[in-house]
């Protein structure tokens, strides 16, 4: 005999499962639609160029379109508050820089954390920076670089892509790091900095070495140094910042890709497993060799967790000096 509490258990229990169907029927079939792919920033910049290269090949492994749109503005916040408010199906996504990790400083009224609004699919790359000079700046070594910022007493202008954007951070570092200061310029991306830079209208910048290193070929910047802690493969011939004597200074532009907060569990391994794949393929790599961009070996969502928030420990307590918030 089946007692009236088996039955309003049965009854339960089918109601879960109908109500479970439909979500697991749509996890199941992901991606439904062409996945929308947001860069916070201009086009043009290696930001841009990162997303382009991995959505190109990732479109591939999912069957399905990923379109890059660019949303640049107020330091990146504008495109990465657009996938914190979308749905988190996994069809909205997002690709940051090294900017994402620090905008509760930056922008403290900005409403999304890091990591509480954002999961992490995986890493992308990295690449080191380079400090670059217009050829009217009366150096020719970081030390003199240094010694004629100290004579400036501030008035030296350093472009940046955008407050938030790694050339930003990169150029607050090397105030922190050497004792220097210079007014910061910027832009609302990459291509109006560069130009500026060439015409002379700022002194300095620090930004990627694909984009700079054609033009200290052609003369137009002059390369002084790169960022990272090891040398860089694309210009063996500039010193570390710290091989020229900023001490502790170590700074990379990177990339990761999210998907909102609350994105299922199904979802994001679809999207784990189709970038660790593309990670993987020596056609994505050599491209990223083009442009000066090292892969992470590891694109877990763990891993890049944890990378994100090293990234915030390291870059926070730079940025509450008060001149990270430089307009």
């Amino acid at each position: 005999m089946i007692c009236r509490r088996s039955l309003l258990h049965r009854s339960a229990a089918a109601a879960s499962l109908a109500l479970a169907a439909p979500a697991a029927r749509a996890q199941g079939d992901f991606p439904s639609r062409p996945l929308r792919v947001v860069v916070p920033f201009a086009p043009g910049g290696i930001i841009d160029v990162v997303a382009r290269t991995v959505t190109d090949r990732m479109q591939g492994v999912l069957g399905r379109p990923m379109p890059v749109e660019n949303q640049g503005g107020a330091g990146g916040t504008i495109g990465s508050a657009t996938v914190a408010r979308a749905a988190p199906d996994g069809h909205t996504l997002l690709v940051n820089g090294t900017g994402h990790a620090v905008t509760r400083v930056l922008f403290p009224d900005f409403p999304f954390d890091p990591l509480r609004d954002f999961a992490p699919v995986g890493l992308i790359g990295k690449q080191p920076f380079v400090l670059a000079v217009h050829p009217s700046v009366p150096a020719r070594d970081v030390g003199s670089l240094l010694a004629w910022l100290r004579s400036k007493g501030g008035d030296a202008n350093f472009g940046t892509t955008g407050v938030g954007a790694g050339s930003h951070l990169s150029g607050e570092l090397l105030k922190a790091r050497a004792g220097v200061g210079f007014t910061v310029v910027s832009y609302r991306g990459t291509p109006a900095a560069v130009t500026d830079l060439l015409a002379g209208r700022v002194d300095m910048m620090i930004d990627s070495q694909t984009l700079l290193a054609p033009l200290m070929r052609d003369g137009g910047v002059r390369g002084l140094a790169v960022t990272s802690r090891e040398r860089s493969a694309m210009l063996p011939e500039l010193p570390t910042l710290q091989e020229a004597g900023v001490e502790g200074y170590d700074a990379t532009s990177w990339q990761a890709l999210y998907a909102p907060a609350g994105t299922p569990g199904p979802i994001m391994a679809r999207l784990a497993a189709a970038l660790a794949q593309v990670m993987a393929d020596p056609a994505t790599r050599a491209r990223f060799a083009e442009v000066g961009v090292e892969p992470f070996t590891d694109n877990s969502p763990a891993t890049a967790i944890s990378y994100i928030t090293a990234e915030m420990a390291k870059w926070e307590p730079v940025l509450r000096t008060g001149a990270g918030r430089t307009p």
